[in-house]
């Protein structure tokens, strides 16, 4: 058993702290890079209607779960499941969340450290007067380095210590209180900026004409597995966040805001990307190859490029620096509150293994390129082992654990803030996390593995 105090936890100050700190947990990369171009290639408008009906439907009751779950033990995800249901193997689910938190931490704070070498090139005319595929081989040979990718790495990771070494309300909640607004202000100008350039209408177009045609089943799993990883689910963040919600904040009401920001930035940045796109004649392309290749070359021949590339990539480490917090305090609190360290002890003791497994994904295409598994490098094994095992099945273990195990009471209790709240939502919440949730989880999971084809 822990011997940690659990009287003198910490936790959010404000309403507002929480959705922000939700939110920033969230909005990260994918909905920058990923989002936009799932967007667009896959119906405009038509997927979009698909998306927000599978986020009401199956996104918000999942994040409410998770919430819940953490409000209810006041416990990190191990700690939760032991204190929810003792003597069970339950606590497995939140192990599961930790080992994820770990590799998802390496390779996405490998990747946003890449955002700040992008940052550096900006402000040193780095990409000036580069061809496409100068450009292509600028970034390859910047990711097969050994020193570059490690120190930038070692920067984030650093940064995300320093702001979870602040604390939970000190810390977490009073950066992105203002970080969050802060990225929401440079998507917006971002926005106006793309929207002014020649030839905009047609990237508009691409984003939102509804396209029923390209809509298939493989389209309707995309949604899904989307609206799945986009909002952290499955991973532990929620619920570790959740356990330090207080208990007069309506679950439903901030899961239902989180969810709604976590679209707003993706849709913006559609927005500011893709009119630039289509303005320069670009074909759009996906994840790396959009943000490091093509649209440096497509800012050098802007107005102001410069200004836009840098604020671009300011967004980029903005978003990925509120997403690495909520993954660092997941393995913050089980340190601490599990094994039973002091707060700075586990920080310490967390950042630490973080630079042995981050450092190792981020030098994947230099000094460690040849170490494989599955025929996979570091970076690779780390990323698909998160996103198509440990996430599906974690977040489908937790809605089981929710709709078939956990007292439907308790949850009630917890939702309506021991009944002080009317619930007219319960029973559409109740069927969606003991039939709708598991269903479509289980269809991703076996879709990611390769098991399941549309």
């Amino acid at each position: 058993m822990s011997g940690f105090d659990f009287s003198k936890r910490d936790s959010f100050g404000s309403r507002m702290g929480v959705i922000m700190a939700a939110a920033g947990s969230a909005v990260g990369l994918g909905n920058i890079w990923r989002f936009p171009y799932i967007l667009g290639e896959n119906g405009g408008g038509a997927f979009l209607i698909i998306y927000l009906v599978i986020v009401f439907a199956i996104g918000i009751p999942v994040m409410m779960s998770e919430l819940l779950i953490g409000r209810r033990s006041q416990r990190n995800p191990v700690g939760a499941f032991r204190a929810l249901a003792p003597g069970k193997p339950w606590y497995l689910v939140g192990m599961m969340g930790i080992v994820a938190a770990f590799m998802i931490l390496a390779f996405y704070t490998a990747v946003a450290g890449w955002t700040l070498e992008y940052i550096y090139q900006t402000l040193i005319g780095g990409f000036v007067g580069k061809s496409s595929g100068e450009l292509t081989v600028m970034f390859d040979s910047f990711r097969s380095e050994s020193l570059r990718p490690a120190l930038w790495f070692s920067v984030f990771m650093l940064a995300t210590s320093a702001i979870v070494w602040g604390g939970v309300r000190k810390g977490i909640e009073k950066s992105t209180k203002i970080m969050m607004p802060l990225l929401f202000v440079i998507l917006i100008l971002m926005c106006i900026k793309a929207l002014t350039l020649p030839g905009a209408g047609k990237g508009v177009e691409f984003l939102f004409r509804p396209d029923f045609s390209k809509i298939t089943g493989n389209t309707v799993l995309m949604a899904l597995g989307q609206a799945f990883f986009s909002l952290s689910i499955g991973m532990g963040t929620l619920i570790t966040y959740g356990s330090y919600i207080p208990k007069d904040n309506k679950l439903g009401s901030t899961a239902v805001q989180v969810s709604m920001i976590d679209l707003l930035v993706a849709v913006l940045a559609g927005v500011a990307i893709f009119p630039a796109v289509f303005a320069f004649g670009i074909s759009p392309s996906s994840g790396e190859s959009l943000t490091f290749i093509v649209l440096p070359g497509i800012f050098q021949q802007m107005t102001g490029g410069m200004i836009f590339a840098f604020s671009f990539f300011f967004l980029l480490a903005i978003a990925a620096l509120t997403s690495t917090i909520s993954v660092l305090e997941v393995i913050v609190a089980y340190f601490s509150e599990q094994l039973n360290m002091k707060r700075r002890t586990a920080i310490i003791l967390a950042t630490g293994s973080m630079f042995i497994l981050g450092i190792s994904a981020s030098l994947s295409w230099g000094m460690m390129s040849n170490v494989k598994l599955f025929r996979l490098n570091i970076f690779d094994l780390f990323n698909f082992t998160t996103a198509n095992i440990l996430l599906p099945l974690g977040g489908l273990l937790i809605v089981a654990f929710l709709g078939w195990f956990l007292p439907g009471r308790d949850s009630k209790d917890e939702l309506s803030n021991a009944g002080t709240l009317r619930l007219r939502y319960y029973s559409l919440y109740r069927f969606a996390v003991r039939y709708l949730a598991p269903l479509a989880i289980a269809l991703v999971f076996l879709n990611g593995l390769g098991l399941l084809k549309f």
